[in-house]
């Protein structure tokens, strides 16, 4: 290790390093996912090196589909050791919650295809027979017992 990466690294270096934007390193310090790091006699932040690492794992944790509240709350609990729900059963909820996504997902896709199927045109003056829009008929009926 140099003298200088003993020292630390300068902004410029981490961003580059991580692959991330420096607008993107201190937001992450804004947010509390980085230490506020030291400065160099000339105001420079300096970085631990670790902090390519640290910035790598949040890159992780949110291509896994945690948010960076999730993420600083998982950092948090690993820094403290505190007896919160751990990784595991934080992905396991994370994979609940995804599965709902996609049943979502393919529900609204599965009406795209009958709309598209259908062969229509707009969405409130559909010329196709049989369209599945529900949306044509909303406003136009009344609920039963309404004489207005």
């Amino acid at each position: 290790m140099s003298a200088a990466e003993q020292a630390g690294l300068r902004t410029g270096e981490v961003a580059e390093r991580a692959g991330v934007n420096i607008q993107t390193l201190r937001y992450y310090e804004r947010r509390g996912l980085l230490a506020e790091p030291h400065r160099s006699n000339g105001g420079h932040r300096l970085y631990p090196p670790d902090t390519v690492a640290l910035l790598n794992v949040i890159k992780v944790a949110q291509r896994l589909g945690f948010t960076l509240d999730e993420v600083a709350d998982l950092l948090d609990a690993g820094r403290r050791r505190h007896p919160n729900p751990d990784l595991r059963e934080r992905a396991i909820g994370k994979i609940a919650e995804i599965d709902q996504k996609i049943a979502d997902l393919t529900t609204i896709r599965a009406s795209l295809t009958e709309v598209v199927d259908a062969r229509c045109d707009s969405l409130t003056n559909c010329t196709c027979a049989d369209c599945p829009i529900p949306y044509l008929t909303i406003g136009t009926t009344r609920p039963p017992g309404d004489r207005a």
